[in-house]
């Protein structure tokens, strides 16, 4: 089921789930337009309503925080700041170019210096463009990271560098993967955070 809310100035979409076994609901921004709600089969629509206006000012606030997230054609992020891309006109060929040279540049002293922290060293060092994931380690301790981490705040990278290393060590997300993350990033969940406006 969808239905429109007004909230403030703007019109938002809302997409109605009904789930039998759900015990409490669940709402999720998924945009600046569209919202999800997820209830079990008591909740009524009106129900719903109810809870998008008990929550309007956290919602506004995400809507406004998400819009000043949104690029145009001429703009991107690099290091968590947002650039023109006339900033950087002598080097720039395409983005995607420009973000892979950045991450050969920056990334690998990076590795090298957690590697050295933690005592555990990738078989090899890739790049690659992916749109799901922002890194991996496979079984043979192989890091592939993706070029798109030039996006994000220098915390951020390290973060996925210290996550992918640990996995050298734990290939599983066990409360001693974590422990090892948090050893050498106390501040890892900030990071994540950081991660999911990029």
């Amino acid at each position: 089921m969808e239905f429109i809310v007004k909230l403030g100035a703007h019109d938002v979409n809302v997409l109605f789930e009904k789930k039998a076994r759900l015990k409490h609901s669940y709402m999720k921004i998924l945009d600046e337009k569209n919202i999800k709600i997820k209830g079990n089969f008591f909740f009524t629509k009106n129900d719903a309503k109810d809870f998008i206006q008990s929550k309007s000012q956290w919602i506004q606030k995400h809507i406004t925080h998400l819009k000043s997230k949104k690029l145009s054609e001429n703009e991107f992020f690099y290091m968590g700041k947002k650039y023109i891309r006339e900033d950087f006109e002598e080097t720039f060929v395409n983005l995607d170019e420009f973000y892979r040279q950045k991450a050969h540049e920056l990334i690998p002293s990076i590795v090298e210096k957690y590697a050295e922290q933690m005592q555990l060293y990738p078989q090899s060092l890739k790049f690659r463009k992916n749109k799901s994931r922002w890194g991996s380690c496979s079984f043979s301790n192989n890091i592939n990271l993706n070029i798109y981490l030039m996006k994000l705040p220098l915390e951020a990278i390290e973060y996925v560098v210290v996550h992918e290393l640990a996995h050298i060590k734990h290939k599983n997300h066990s409360r001693a993967f974590w422990s090892l993350v948090a050893y050498y990033l106390p501040q890892y969940k900030r990071a994540e955070k950081l991660m999911k406006n990029y």
